[in-house]
């Protein structure tokens, strides 16, 4: 039974975004975030399943290395299997009704103070484990790990009295009632390693709404997820709402997507795996309890469009930026771009002299703008693309093409430029700091953005760069469906919570928008109630009446 001695209307906090810490030097952050990398250094960590508030451990285990670094470990984590996700299964269950019965309020205070326990005493234990983990600079983290998540908290709060207030009209003599229940049994969320803060919105976002949780948090990120496990707990989340269970894709997601409890999946990941998650639930739709909600931000192949009027000096920079941060591994990152033949020749040699001076390598050297790729399938995959490039007959290296994975997994940021505009490097998502130019004839600026349209099965990110309204009007219409974040003179890359909600449609996902109410309304299952307070006490009609 629901017990509350808060009968007030209560007002959440105002959401605010982050402010973005600059470590700019001599600065205390800087300072703190060298001494956490230091930290994290000389310490090792074995890193247990977490189920029902409990350390979990099964013998099988894998390695937490460093990109940059991979003979570096920062630990190991005990790997899942069908039985610890059968457990998990069981403490979500058990964790269920005191968890969705808990008023809303208690449960909004725990994200809050999650919150702002990251922005202080957690930040650059999360930074730093970011960074190590994920090699990606101090910046990169901080903008991700953060203050992205932080925002994801924050909002995420502010939206469940919006929801809550959404309620139907009542006529005389009765009272119509919208309750929003947590789904009717566990949330599988399957997060991925290129950002902290998406691995901690996946698992909570569903949990906030009064679900519990089974959390597989990518290979190649435990380290990070661990400690956003242990930020949770301080935050007082009680045991069982969020389990961790790191492993395997087959190993945990087979019993997972198998079990009839499972009422949602939260996936961010590659397109593949997400078809695969849907053809399971395909499969198994006879056996489950509920048809599950599903949920997913996958793929991109984020295009970013040039007009003959666009600023080459601005393009320039946001095509650096919006391919090459975070050594391009982001769903939304400047993969593909079109060109005018105008512009190009002066562009190409801006190009190539500020790419080829970008800094890469150790991400503790702060003076680095790139770290290294996640790990040896990402460099495989890259090394095999660049070099079937350098040989291709329609296409040519433009500068970068070196990959060295001797000390780390490091591909040198790089631009393709295809002579053929369905060049496999224009269509197919490479995840890495690869970008693929294609040059066009001025004339056909229309045709082209038709081209650029039905040229990748993807929807996520693009931009038009142009100072022609005219021409940022045609490309907004003809682009209607290739994006579901769209920029204007800008990098398709950066989204910000509560200002550009994010997501895409096609092979990019479902398009629920993470950080909005949308998202949020996913994870409820509504209930309407309506109380007669004097009903009739006659059933005939009356037009059975006759004079």
């Amino acid at each position: 039974m629901r017990v509350t001695m808060n009968n007030a209307r209560v007002t959440v906090p105002a959401a605010r975004n982050e402010p973005v810490l600059t470590y700019a030097p001599g600065s205390p952050e800087k300072a703190a975030l060298k001494a956490q990398l230091g930290l994290f250094d000389r310490s090792s960590l074995q890193i247990p399943l977490v189920i029902g508030g409990r350390d979990v451990t099964t013998g099988d285990l894998g390695t937490c290395i460093v990109p940059h670094d991979h003979r570096r470990q920062l630990g190991t984590y005990h790997c899942g299997s069908t039985d610890t996700v059968h457990q998990a299964i069981a403490a979500a269950a058990a964790a269920r009704p005191g968890w969705s019965a808990m008023p809303w309020e208690s449960r909004a205070a725990i994200f809050l103070k999650a919150a702002e326990l990251l922005a202080g005493r957690y930040r650059q234990v999360l930074n730093a484990a970011t960074m190590l983990n994920q090699s990606k600079t101090a910046f990169q983290a901080e903008i991700d790990a953060a203050c992205e998540l932080i925002d994801f908290w924050r909002f995420n709060v502010s939206y469940l009295p919006e929801i809550y207030a959404q309620q139907p009209r009542s006529a005389p003599g009765m009272w119509n009632v919208v309750e929003y229940r947590a789904l009717e049994g566990f949330v599988f969320a399957v997060t991925p390693f290129n950002f902290t803060s998406i691995a901690g919105n996946l698992p909570t976002a569903p949990a906030l709404m009064g679900n519990t949780v089974v959390w597989k948090p990518a290979s190649t990120s435990v380290f990070s997820a661990y400690w956003l496990m242990k930020l949770l707990e301080d935050a007082g989340l009680p045991p069982g709402v969020i389990n961790l269970v790191p492993g395997g894709g087959a190993q945990i997601g087979d019993p997972a997507m198998a079990h009839p409890d499972l009422a949602g999946v939260h996936f961010t990941g590659s397109t593949p795996v997400f078809q695969r998650m849907w053809r399971s639930v395909g499969a198994n739709i006879a056996g489950y309890k509920n048809y599950p909600r599903i949920v997913g931000e996958t793929g991109g192949k984020g295009f970013v469009f040039a007009h003959p009027s666009a600023d080459a000096d601005e393009l320039a920079a946001m095509l650096i930026r919006g391919a090459f941060e975070y050594q391009g591994q982001k769903c939304s990152a400047a993969s593909r771009t079109y060109i005018p033949a105008s512009l190009w020749p002066d562009l190409r040699d801006r190009l190539v002299a500020e790419v080829e001076a970008i800094s890469y390598g150790d991400v503790a050297d702060f003076t680095n703008f790139m770290g290294a790729v996640i790990d040896q399938a990402a460099f495989t995959k890259l090394s095999a693309a660049i070099g079937e490039a350098r040989a291709a007959p329609n296409a040519e290296i433009v500068c970068g093409g070196v990959c060295d994975d001797t000390t780390g997994y490091f591909i040198s940021p790089t631009i393709i430029q295809a002579h053929d505009p369905h060049y496999v490097t224009m269509e197919t998502e490479l995840f890495g700091p690869v970008l693929t130019v294609y040059v066009y004839q001025d004339q056909d600026y229309a045709e082209t953005l038709t081209l650029c349209d039905r040229t990748s099965p993807y929807a996520l990110t693009g931009a038009i760069f142009a100072r022609d309204r005219n021409a940022i009007i045609q490309a907004s219409s003809t682009l209607q469906h290739a994006a579901g974040n769209f920029y204007i003179n800008d990098k398709p890359t950066g989204a910000v919570v509560g200002q550009q909600p994010f997501g895409g449609s096609r092979a990019s996902g479902t398009n629920d928008k993470a950080g909005t109410a949308q998202n949020l309304l996913r994870w409820v299952s509504p209930r309407t109630t309506k109380e007669t307070f004097a009903p009739s006490r006659e059933y005939r009609d009356p037009h059975m009446r006759e004079p």
